[in-house]
């Protein structure tokens, strides 16, 4: 299959987990890719062969005639968009695109990886490794799976044979008014498609998983109905699913040392925070780092972030992690320090700005038996390193 062939694409951004994922597809499709980023990325290991630009400021040879530019350089230079791209590629192939509010990756992750021992060959993109699978992204000529994005409403663009939607819940703050709004938004796009998932209708799996906590076996829920509505036996998809071991980041068991377990998520809205602590409770004590994501989503859910971390037994906060949001003046980490507070008076719980600081408080505290929960979609997850060499 080779949809693309003939075309030259230029990738700015390409070092990212989304536009390295959708080079590689448009490479395998025919076209010649390129493209440039910033630094070195790990995701550049897929590309092999592929010509990158490394360099400060965003580069565009004139030789190229089809520029797709990150969301983040957007304005820096001009180009196709990530969305408009990506609605091209699910049109090229039969897919299933799975979005909602929280656990699309390791849903999306479910479904590629029961149709590959399924013997599908699917094609995925994915946001975040799925070790099992090799990466985050792989060309295929089974179904395509593909991880959606409601947070910029480019969802409504992907025009799938399946759409799967996890959960509805409002978690961008700065795009959607009400929780309304986003359930219309789901709706709609749900209606479009030829065959569908709602995962608020489905029960969670009965079976145990590889992966702990009870929004898994929802999540395997949704997974199993999109692989039946796929043409395959539910009951063979739930074989292959016992043994599907997670994606990066979610619930990933990252080392133990002084009898210490270490576990990082991604996870970044405050359900999310409470399913994972309840997931990793085994009768020891669980300690958490978090680090809050976006300033707009700090301020508007500080108090439900508070409620959530109460469950854990000892938490540190650092700062907002801004990804691509400015400052907001009055808008920090404390506030979700002081939430904690609030919700559990007496709490050990720590202003720690840093993600150092916070590596440094939870690690003096941590004592075997103990498990340490790193919770973020920032660059929390490099506390691991500093706590496990502080367990040492």
């Amino acid at each position: 299959m080779h949809p693309l062939e003939g075309r030259r694409i230029w990738f700015v951004g390409i070092g990212g987990a989304g536009l390295s994922g959708y080079a590689l597809l448009a490479r395998a499709w025919g076209a010649e890719v390129g493209g440039w980023d910033r630094v070195e990325t790990p995701y550049l290991r897929q590309l092999e062969g592929v010509p990158i630009e490394l360099a400060p400021e965003p580069v565009v040879p004139e030789a190229w005639g089809e520029v797709v530019v990150s969301t983040a350089y957007r304005g820096q230079v001009d180009g196709r968009s990530r969305a408009d791209l990506l609605a091209e590629l699910v049109s090229l192939q039969r897919s299933i695109v799975v979005a909602g509010a929280h656990g699309k990756t390791t849903t999306a992750g479910m479904i590629a990886f029961c149709l590959d021992r399924l013997g599908d060959d699917p094609g995925f993109l994915v946001g975040g490794e799925i070790p099992q699978l090799g990466g985050n992204a792989r060309a295929g000529r089974g179904w395509l799976v593909v991880e959606g994005d409601e947070s910029d409403r480019t969802i409504a663009a992907l025009r799938p044979e399946i759409a799967v939607v996890t959960n509805v819940d409002l978690d961008h703050h700065s795009e959607f008014a009400s929780h309304a709004e986003v359930e219309s938004l789901f709706a709609d796009w749900l209606a479009a498609a030829p065959r569908s998932v709602r995962g608020d209708e489905l029960e969670p799996v009965e079976f145990e998983l590889a992966i702990p906590g009870e929004h898994n076996r929802r999540n395997g829920a949704v997974a199993l109905a999109a692989v039946a509505l796929a043409g395959y036996s539910a009951e063979e998809a739930g074989v292959a699913l016992r043994e599907y071991r997670g994606a990066a980041r979610r619930l990933e068991p990252r080392g133990e040392a002084g009898g210490v377990e270490i576990i990082d998520s991604y996870a970044h809205h405050p359900q999310e925070l409470a399913a994972d602590i309840a997931a990793v409770r085994d009768g020891g004590r669980t300690l958490v780092l978090f680090q809050p994501h976006l300033y707009s989503r700090t301020r508007h859910l500080a108090h439900a972030f508070g409620a959530s971390l109460a469950s854990a037994d000892v938490v540190a906060v650092t700062d907002v992690y801004r990804a691509r949001e400015e400052p907001v003046e009055g808008v920090t980490g404390k506030l979700v320090v002081d939430a904690v507070a609030d919700a559990r008076p007496g709490m050990e719980v720590g202003w720690t700005p840093a993600v150092e600081d916070g590596a440094r408080f939870v690690a003096a505290r941590a004592r075997a038996g103990d498990r340490v929960l790193t919770l973020g979609a920032g660059d929390v997850d490099r506390a691991v390193a500093l706590i496990l060499e502080a367990l040492a």
